[in-house]
């Protein structure tokens, strides 16, 4: 039975999991020995976003203390585990620092393989340790705050991405109308949560016309929230935030049900995978199953606690690359941006270069 030790601090969440399988291929079925995640929302909050060396100096004391509580969870020592998994990229510069030289460490203290994981190929993993049975092909929604893309999961390793945001993230909207409306940081919860009480038809809010079928663009629909907003104070009304927050919710949560699902009727899957951090969205959950559910498509939505960032959809990445025999150099270095066809850069023998090391020391950079 494989194990493997995995580190996540891409953005403002320190991660470490243990991932084990009970059997290789074909049968691939991750599952999570243990998982901890320390989150530094309170701790941004204040600023109304992540403030990125706040991040890398929380990441760097908290590390120690998160990895000795899932080791304790999975009853293992360093030394039982087979290799080492951590998110190289994408995200934060110093924050992916401070997981990468964790993990080097433990990789040379203990004389294990280094795993370097692409934070976005995680969250496609964080669907096979929902459902056991689950085999490409598939679709993959996944939406965050950094991120809106549909992948389309051709094999294990094997990606394509067929559609994409042309400017904000779905996550960074619900931000940005969230700070409109006064409502903090993180938008999302709080957009969800008034737009339970709220009349999703009061304003018909536009949606963004692309010539890409499978693409998305949120700007257009931000800035006519603005407007709305400013229109309604200049008039001296009050603003009906429930309301507003149900017509932007109801929006943005129909068009990607929408493209999600016309997308992989157009490549003859059958399954649909949601996730990244918005896949939280109590709406966009409900819209995605209800549309595919009308075209006969199964629908797998891992649970709230693999939607966000975690070590456990890392580790079930790097499970998969250690039963295909990929590992990773000790000189692999981080990446803020590298597409998902950049991945077999990250392994000895890829064919492509190594995501750089970053200039300077990790001192130095934190």
């Amino acid at each position: 039975m494989p194990r493997i030790l995995a580190i996540e601090t891409s953005c403002d969440e320190t991660a470490v999991a243990v991932v084990a399988a009970d059997a290789a291929w074909p049968g691939f079925a991750p599952r999570q020995l243990s998982s901890v995640v320390a989150s530094q929302i309170d701790l941004h909050a204040a600023y109304g976003g992540v403030v990125p060396e706040v991040a890398s100096r929380q990441h760097v004391e908290t590390l120690p203390f998160v990895l000795e509580r899932a080791l304790q969870q999975a009853g293992l020592e360093v030394t039982e585990v087979d290799a080492i998994a951590v998110t190289c990229a994408p995200g934060l510069v110093g924050s992916l620092l401070v997981g990468l030289m964790g993990a080097k460490t433990l990789a040379l203290l203990y004389d294990k393989p280094l795993i370097g994981v692409h934070h976005l190929e995680g969250h496609l993993f964080s669907g096979f340790l929902t459902e056991p049975d689950l085999r490409p092909p598939c679709l993959c929604l996944l939406v965050s705050g950094g991120h809106t893309s549909l992948i389309w999961m051709k094999d294990y390793g094997e990606y394509q991405t067929v559609g994409r945001t042309r400017d904000d993230a779905a996550g960074e909207a619900f931000d940005k109308v969230a700070r409109l409306l006064g409502l903090g940081y993180p938008g999302g919860p709080q957009i969800d949560r008034w737009a339970r009480q709220g009349d999703p038809e009061r304003f018909p809010l536009p949606e963004g016309k692309l010539d890409h079928p499978y693409d998305s663009s949120f700007s257009g629909l931000k800035t006519a929230v603005l407007r709305l907003v400013q229109q309604l104070q200049q008039e001296g009304q009050e603003l009906p935030i429930a309301d507003i927050a149900a017509s932007f919710q109801a929006r943005l949560t129909s068009a990607l049900a929408q493209k999600a699902v016309a997308c992989a009727e157009a490549l003859g899957l059958s399954t649909l995978l949601l996730t990244g951090g918005v896949a939280a969205n109590r709406e966009l959950r409900a819209r995605l199953t209800e549309a595919a559910q009308q075209k006969r498509l199964r629908v797998v939505i891992p649970p709230l606690a693999l939607c966000t960032d975690n070590a456990a959809m890392i580790g079930a990445a790097g499970l998969c690359h250690w039963l295909r025999g990929e590992v990773s150099p000790l000189e692999l270095g981080v990446a803020s941006r590298l597409p998902l066809e950049g991945i077999p850069s990250l392994y000895l023998g890829g064919g492509g270069a190594h995501p750089e090391e970053q200039t300077g020391s990790a001192a130095a950079v934190l």
